[in-house]
């Protein structure tokens, strides 16, 4: 139960990134970079302020960087970074589409890479949400721009690594604000590319929703995301994920006043059922 209720405010916190996403990048109220920008900064200042609450140490410079934690907050820096990028270019279906299927796919791939080939009933419930998800979003997608296109899936994959990462974590916390100190210092190298050829525009509005998805949906999410990774199958982990644009739809109808259709309702009925039977198999596997 207790991975249950963390595994579902991670999933929110996901759809609420993806909502704050359209309603600062949708509405120009702050340009791509700087979200991102704010988005990891302040997602990294938060967890930090967790752990000096909790009486934990600042892991120092040796702790911080090595291998691991470069590869970890690389992997977050691209993906937050090529994720606003998209968004610039894709519309919302799409790009949503393009990443949950890059996700999925890529992670997929990893687990027949390692031998861990899902079982008859994972691979039909990976099968029928992904059946599903595509139901819903092809219908009201656009052809996208091929360099879209590219930094979206470019996007997926970095972030399917960055939650396969996740499954060796030791201590969530600890990790995921490492991840972000990392992400911090990806853009501290790159900030003179950014001042020379980015021009960057933020209203008080887009700044709040880049705060709060960095604080709150990054920050406070990805830790939670973290620390249940350990306890969740490969396939588990990927097919959760679908979850997000269902969750981020009802996010939109509410705060947005997006319309829910009868192919949205049925697409969501294939998602779970696709979900349960996954998740379903491997509580059994585990008992």
């Amino acid at each position: 139960m207790k991975i249950f209720i963390l595994t579902t405010i991670a999933l929110l916190a996901f759809a609420g990134n993806s909502v704050l996403c359209r309603l600062a990048l949708g509405d120009q109220l702050i340009d791509a970079n700087s979200f991102t920008i704010v988005r990891l900064i302040s997602g990294a200042i938060t967890l930090i302020t967790l752990l000096l609450l909790s009486g934990s140490r600042i892991p120092n410079v040796k702790d911080t960087v090595n291998t691991k934690t470069i590869l970890r907050g690389g992997y977050l820096f691209f993906y937050a970074a090529l994720f606003s990028y998209a968004y610039i270019i894709l519309d919302t279906a799409s790009g949503a589409l393009l990443l949950f299927a890059s996700v999925q796919f890529t992670m997929i791939c990893v687990q027949f890479i390692q031998g861990n080939k899902p079982s008859n009933q994972e691979l039909i419930g990976l099968l029928l949400a992904l059946i599903g998800f595509v139901y819903w979003m092809l219908p009201s997608s656009q052809s996208p721009s091929l360099l879209g296109a590219g930094l979206m899936i470019l996007s997926g994959i970095a972030w399917a690594g960055y939650t396969l990462a996740g499954k060796h974590s030791k201590n969530a916390k600890l990790d995921t604000t490492k991840n972000f100190i990392i992400s911090v210092l990806f853009i501290i190298f790159l900030l003179p590319a950014y001042a020379i050829f980015i021009e960057f525009s933020m209203t008080p509005a887009g700044l709040i929703y880049a705060v709060t998805s960095g604080s709150l949906a990054s920050g406070i999410g990805y830790w939670i995301w973290y620390s249940v990774l350990p306890q969740l199958s490969i396939s588990s982990a990927a097919v959760l994920q679908l979850l997000v644009p269902i969750l981020a739809a009802i996010g939109g109808f509410i705060w947005t006043s997006e319309t829910i259709t009868g192919s949205f309702v049925l697409a969501c009925m294939l998602i779970l059922t696709g979900i349960l039977l996954v998740v379903k198999k491997q509580t059994s596997t585990a008992s």
